[in-house]
Order: structure tokens, then C-alpha cells, then sequence
């Protein structure tokens, strides 16, 4: 039987990849954006993303987003222009839609937001249940999961400094980048993103045919890793 889970793109949950919102420091995350935008593209079109958020929530297709929390009104759709009225969107939605605008504009996205307190194995459940749902869809499907590493990297991180992060970003950068699932069920709390690798451990597991990576780095002393796996 063919499956229909074709694609699972990585990409960080970070709105310095959206240029009008890095400003000066758009050049700097010219090489992130870039990798992620590359990566997007390989879905096919029809989206579901993973991310996590404040709590659990499905935001469907028709969902339109701004940036104007994070300080310009830059607006997004999950499909089309985003040209509709805007509506509250966790930050995992509004960088799937501006990725899609980006890399594929004609693909429709649904976000699945995950409450990051989840436990590892209710994660990874979430994740079996949602690759038995997409190896019965009648069309392609991709998976994008939209998560940052650990925010405690240099002194300077959004987080403040933890000295044992670089190891553990280490760790989840090797993971992400050979597709080791068991080591994603393993992440300690610290990392930001941690619920939605989980849940893309129980998606790919045993593991993916093949694993790609396009970037890590850790320019704000945030992890980001952007990546391409094959189910």
C-alpha cells in the first residue's frame, strides 16, 4: 500500500526568519531562512503542522494570522493571501502560514498546537495517531513540525545561560539530523520545542528511510535545526 505521508520538514519556531521582523539582523538569518524555505518546499499540498503552544488547539485552513505581537502587522493565511480578518494564532501557526506563502502558495495547512507540558508518551501517542490518519488520507500529505531548541545557549539567549545546554542541543541537533527517534523521547524539558519532537518521534517511528539536515546553528543562543525526512 502506498503511503500517503510523503514529507516531514523541521523548521524552528522563530520569527527572526521573517526579514521585516529581524530588521537589521535580517542578513544574518538570511542563511536560516533560506534552509527553511528550501525545505517547505518539498511538501506536497496539503500541510499539517505540529507545533507547541500555550494549549491544545487545531487551526484549520481558512485561519489568518499577524505578526503584530512580535511587531509589525505582517499578515498570513494557512491558505490563500491572508487576506481575511486576523484571529489569534500561536506562533507555530503564524510561521507555517508565512512559510507556505513563501515556499508553496498553493498549499493548504492545518495546525495541530501542542500544550508543551505534555507528557513524552502522550506526545508520541498524538504522533501514531496522527501518521495512521495521514497513511489513510485519499491525497499526498506533509508534515511540517515548527519547534526551537533549547533558549539558554550563550549568555546573552532569551533564556539566560545554562552551561549543560550546548550538550543538550548537540544531542537534539544529531537526532534531528540521522532521524533518532528514541533520542527525541529522551529531550529534558529545557528544550522549547521538545513536545512537538516528541510527537514526531511517534510519527516516524521506528525511525525515517532517511534524514537530511539543512542548517543548525544557534545565532540569538536559540537552537534551530531545519531539516527533510523521508517516512
Amino acid at each position: 500500500m502506498e503511503l500517503m505521508l510523503s514529507a516531514i520538514v523541521i523548521v524552528p519556531s522563530a520569527p527572526v526568519m521573517v526579514p521585516v521582523l529581524a530588521s537589521s539582523a535580517a542578513a544574518e538569518t538570511e542563511d536560516l531562512r533560506a534552509a527553511a524555505v528550501s525545505a517547505a518546499a518539498q511538501l506536497p499540498r496539503r500541510w499539517i503542522a505540529v507545533g507547541v503552544a500555550a494549549a491544545d488547539g487545531v487551526h484549520g485552513p481558512e485561519s489568518v494570522g499577524t505578526f503584530a505581537g512580535y511587531g509589525v502587522d505582517v499578515r498570513v493565511g494557512l491558505s490563500g493571501p491572508g487576506s481575511g480578518e486576523p484571529t489569534a494564532l500561536p506562533l507555530c501557526a503564524l510561521i507555517t502560514a508565512w512559510l507556505r506563502g513563501l515556499a508553496r502558495p498553493q498549499a493548504v495547512a492545518e495546525v495541530w498546537a501542542c500544550r508543551g507540558d505534555q507528557e513524552p508518551g502522550a506526545a508520541a501517542d498524538l504522533g501514531r495517531r496522527l501518521r495512521a490518519q495521514l497513511d489513510a488520507a485519499p491525497e499526498e500529505v506533509g508534515v511540517l513540525v515548527v519547534a526551537d531548541g533549547a533558549n539558554t545557549l550563550t549568555p546573552a539567549a532569551p533564556g539566560g545561560h545554562d552551561p549543560d545546554s550546548p550538550r543538550v542541543q548537540a544531542a537534539l541537533d544529531d537526532a534531528l539530523a540521522t532521524g533518532d527517534t528514541a533520542a527525541l523521547m529522551r529531550l529534558p524539558s529545557t528544550v522549547l520545542g521538545r513536545v512537538a519532537y516528541q510527537v514526531l518521534a511517534g510519527l516516524a517511528e521506528p525511525g525515517p528511510r532517511s534524514a537530511k539536515e539543512l542548517y543548525r546553528g544557534a545565532p540569538y543562543g536559540v537552537g534551530y535545526f531545519v531539516g527533510v525526512w523521508t517516512p
